[in-house]
């Protein structure tokens, strides 16, 4: 198992070349968003910029399309559209994200599973993506040969395994499903392990309780999408992006208190996760 550290991250993060431009950068989509659950996709789409990619696109329900277009500032919210324009729009990307805030509803479900099957680039799935995923879990499956990154919580996962849940050795249960599976496990929590199917894992060694609020996971999974269509390999961005993760928490604990620190406060920071790796 590899500790994940400020050395490691600073060489998985590659120097921005000057001529670059926002298509350089990387091009991601995420589905995401539904009434109630406003603030997931915005705080997705947040990190996602916050960690360098170049164009930012969210589909989200029309329902709560006109709170995500004010809300977004840097990211471009847009309705979601009808199944074939919506799946060429997100294979047209470097990498896809479903899940963060979606609801759950047959129509929903349906449209995540046929997206799973169907979406090329590389894709993670986090909240009711994994949910989607867990009660057909076959479907992880037909994604053999293209990366598929899941980010689930403990009650996630106990969902993904059918009830067998993690015990007592997180990094073997994260590691078997993996294998299992054919995909990238990310197992939040304390020292969050990150599982590859070839039996490859990472502990982090960033991260604090405060992050222990709604919408942290939603940060996560918006800065393992831009590391991911940025072209970082897999196996550096998404402990990379973990660790980021962490670390932000830990300079917004810094400045608030664990226990009055945000979600919006980690996004704030970071761009200073990102400095103090690199530097």
């Amino acid at each position: 198992m590899t500790q994940v550290d400020r050395a490691f991250v600073k060489t998985a993060l590659p120097c921005r070349p000057p001529e670059g431009h926002k298509g350089t950068f990387g091009k991601v989509h995420i589905l995401a968003g539904s009434v109630g659950f406003t603030g997931a996709p915005w705080l997705a789409s947040a990190a996602a910029v916050r960690t360098g990619s170049g164009l930012v696109f969210l589909w989200t329900p029309e329902e709560v399309w006109p709170v995500l277009a004010v809300k977004c500032g840097s990211a471009m919210p847009s309705p979601i559209p009808p199944y074939p324009r919506l799946l060429e729009k997100m294979d047209s990307g470097q990498a896809a994200l479903i899940g963060p805030g979606l609801g759950r509803s047959r129509k929903s479900d349906v449209r995540t599973l046929r997206l799973i099957e169907q979406l090329q680039s590389p894709l993670v799935l986090d909240a009711d993506g994994i949910n989607a995923a867990a009660a057909h879990r076959d479907v992880l499956t037909t994604r053999a040969g293209r990366l598929t990154v899941l980010t689930p919580h403990d009650g996630e996962f106990l969902r993904l395994t059918r009830g067998e849940g993690i015990g007592p050795d997180r990094e073997q249960a994260a590691a078997d499903f993996a294998r299992q599976s054919g995909c990238v496990l990310v197992l939040k929590g304390h020292r969050t392990i990150t599982a590859f199917p070839d039996g490859e894992t990472f502990v982090n060694t960033t991260g604090n309780p405060g992050m222990a609020k709604g919408g942290s996971g939603d940060l996560l999974a918006g800065m393992i999408l831009s590391l991911l269509g940025q072209g970082i390999e897999p196996k550096r961005a998404v402990p990379a992006a973990v660790w980021l993760h962490g670390k932000a928490g830990d300079l917004a604990a810094a400045r608030y208190g664990e226990y009055g620190m945000t979600p919006e406060d980690l996004l704030d920071h970071i761009p200073a996760a990102i400095l103090e790796a690199m530097a």
